[in-house]
């Protein structure tokens, strides 16, 4: 498979990140009140944390709303302005209104001590041709990171149409089993039990099982 860098070609989308100004505060001409402040919103980052506190992986928001993957991270990183079509399927999909779209994430309101318990077994279930996913901690919304457990189908690397990529970091722990890694920057590799690996989503990656049976792994992304 030739290598895909697409990713590379950040030139090529250099339209301007659409910023919404959100005013602050009311004018008072003549009062000798300071002017109202301006905050930008950077709708890119606001369509990602919308993304993750539904729990919801590119591949995912991808399915939902009817965009290309690679459109949904540029449209996260900025890379790219969304029309007014792609808007119209992100509010859809990913139901939300306009107004919810176009405001800044509310501010966290004080302590914290959240926490959500899995139950074996009792993760959220999204089986890919590839890959069949269990997504852990469904219940909070707004997390920074998005822990699942994978079982790995794939049998070789021909299974794969192209690079798997996406915005963020991965860390990945093998739980059971054994696999061979296959990033694009670097060799094959096969990690075991206990093995484990840290890496940038956006470089192109795939995972292969080795052992008899499927291989286990603990997926974290941030």
């Amino acid at each position: 498979m030739a290598e895909s860098t697409e990713f590379l070609k950040q030139n090529q989308y250099n339209k301007p990140s659409v910023v919404i100004n959100r005013r602050v505060g009311v004018d008072h001409p003549g009062e000798g009140k300071p002017e109202s402040k301006v905050t930008p919103l950077e709708l890119g980052k606001r369509v990602r944390d919308i993304r993750l506190s539904q729990s919801l992986t590119l591949e995912e928001a991808s399915l939902k709303t009817g965009l290309a993957r690679s459109t949904l991270s540029k449209i996260e990183n900025e890379q790219i302005s969304p029309t007014f079509a792609a808007v119209t399927k992100l509010v859809d999909g990913l139901g939300v209104d306009l107004p919810q779209l176009f405001s800044p994430a509310p501010e966290n309101s004080g302590a914290g001590g959240r926490r959500d318990i899995t139950r074996k077994g009792e993760g959220k279930i999204h089986p890919t041709t590839t890959y069949e996913h269990e997504l852990l901690a469904t219940e909070l919304s707004g997390k920074r990171i998005i822990p699942y457990r994978t079982t790995v189908k794939a049998r070789s690397f021909d299974e794969y149409g192209e690079w798997v990529r996406h915005d963020g970091e991965e860390f990945l722990l093998v739980l059971s089993g054994s696999l061979e890694l296959y990033t694009e920057h670097y060799q094959p590799v096969e990690l075991f039990e206990g093995d484990s690996v840290y890496y940038d989503a956006q470089m192109g990656h795939a995972l292969v099982s080795t052992s008899e049976s499927d291989a286990v792994i603990l997926w974290v992304t941030a």
